[in-house]
């Protein structure tokens, strides 16, 4: 699994190896959506990673939809992510931030008073969110974005990315799937507006196109990346050509010399959304979704990507780089803490060094 430890560099991002952790909502911000110390000691852990892409951000109190996560439009979040940071980069490891906007993914519950749920179009998404204060709710009815509010929300991504560089973040990356705003905008399911940015998918692509290009703009194309995965179902998303529109935003996007495409596996099974992206896109490539160790190494190896990141086997493995070089077995995590407040399930897990000191004494 050699290849897996040897540096790499994407655009202006110099990795020390080509294990990348993957963004996960852990739900450890507090109530104003400004991080915790304990995830200044959980991304500490984890900074073995040759690059951690911290989790979804809001960059508006709009784009806020879930409850306790973090946001980057304040003084005081981003003095907190500048704590997150630092801790990382003491640790010699590198950190972007994803940056993202629910749209209609969202519930007033989860959202400061006066903030507004936006979409594309007035669709609600038939999905239910967990709120601290309501339980289980419906999403909410949006309101659809006009073309000044488009542009506002553009400008939103802009400044959260100068805000991130600020915090001390090495680049972002724009979260283009899971059924948020960048890809409500991209699938004809949800997006029935017949203007410049709805229609053909060179329009439905033009909004993550246009918020990339401000973000690269803003903090440098080298130091930016976004992240696909077609098909992608998740909070009611249906889109008629999921190829097509992901070939669409890599195209739109090609000539900016972005820093990396972060792609996931389509769970349309006769998809092959790494091969999309070698297609469609010049850009180096994060391939992520069920890899091990081995897989990892055997696909990059056979030049399917740049790098490999992962998810799941960082939660309850701060220390996966050095299991996977070790060939040291994996721990698994608790299923039932991944989104309750605390370290119980977040940063108390051992190291396999802990671990194995505790088992002798």
């Amino acid at each position: 699994m050699s290849i897996l430890f040897e540096p790499v560099r994407l655009g202006e991002l110099q990795l020390a190896n080509r294990i990348v952790m993957a963004p996960m909502t852990r739900s450890r911000a507090d109530a104003s959506a400004v991080p915790s110390s304990v995830m200044v000691e959980y991304y500490r852990q984890r900074a073995g990673a040759g690059l951690i892409v911290a989790e979804g951000t809001a960059p508006s109190a709009s784009g806020l939809g879930y409850c306790r996560t973090p946001a980057i439009y304040s003084a005081e979040q981003i003095a907190a992510w500048q704590q997150v940071t630092r801790a990382v980069h003491e640790e010699g490891g590198r950190i972007v931030l994803q940056l993202m906007h629910v749209g209609r993914a969202a519930s007033r519950h989860n959202k400061p008073a006066g903030a507004a749920t936006v979409a594309p179009s007035a669709l609600r998404a038939r999905t239910q969110l967990f709120s601290d204060s309501a339980g289980l709710v419906d999403s909410d009815e949006p309101q659809v974005l006009t073309l000044q509010g488009i542009a506002e929300v553009i400008e939103d991504y802009r400044q959260a990315a100068l805000s991130a560089r600020e915090a001390g973040f090495d680049g972002v990356e724009l979260h283009c799937t899971s059924g948020y705003l960048p890809m409500q905008f991209m699938a004809s399911g949800s997006n029935q507006r017949s203007d410049a940015y709805g229609g053909a998918v060179t329009n439905r692509v033009r909004f993550a196109k246009e918020v990339i290009e401000a973000m690269a703009t803003a903090i440098g194309a080298g130091r930016v990346g976004f992240r696909q995965c077609p098909g992608n179902p998740f909070n009611d998303i249906d889109d008629s050509d999921p190829a097509a529109t992901a070939a669409a935003l890599c195209a739109a996007v090609a000539p900016l010399g972005l820093a990396y495409l972060h792609i996931m596996r389509s769970p349309v099974a006769d998809l092959d959304a790494f091969a999309l992206a070698r297609q469609h896109s010049p850009h180096a490539l994060i391939l992520n979704d069920g890899f091990d160790g081995a897989s990892a190494s055997a696909a990059l190896e056979a030049g399917e990507g740049a790098a490999v990141s992962f998810g799941r086997h960082f939660v309850a493995n701060p220390d996966l780089v050095e299991r996977l070089k070790q060939g040291l077995p994996l721990a698994r995590f608790d299923r039932k803490t991944l989104y309750t407040p605390g370290p119980g399930g977040y940063s108390d897990y051992p190291t396999y060094q802990a671990t194995a000191q505790e088992v002798t004494q």
